[in-house]
């Protein structure tokens, strides 16, 4: 059975009831003033897991597959950037006649 905290609408004070799920908010009594105006708080909560199943085990699968993900996408190219292209390549012909010409001419 669940553990509700409550705050009483009379006397303001905040107590714990161990309930059903199925009870309803306005049967619950204040054990200090016994009103019935109780309203339900949130709080937080605990469970223990029992059986085969290591507890995180989905947790810890979830981060191998995130990393595995990134991993793949690290191979991809940028989204909004261009590609590094190669500089055109520059043959030894061309240098040579660069060269040529301004050795004939001086």
């Amino acid at each position: 059975m669940p553990l509700y905290e409550y705050r009483c609408g009379q006397c303001e004070k905040q107590f714990e009831a161990t309930q059903s799920v199925y009870a309803r908010v306005e049967d619950t009594e204040c054990p200090s003033c016994h009103a019935r105006q109780a309203t339900r708080l949130m709080s937080s909560f605990s469970s223990t897991v029992t059986g085969d199943r290591k507890p995180g085990f989905t947790e810890i699968k979830a981060k191998a597959m995130g990393q595995e993900r990134m991993e793949r996408f690290a191979k991809l190219p940028p989204l909004n950037a261009q590609r590094n292209m190669p500089l055109p390549n520059m043959s030894s012909d061309s240098d040579s006649t660069d060269h040529g010409g301004s050795t004939s001419g001086s």
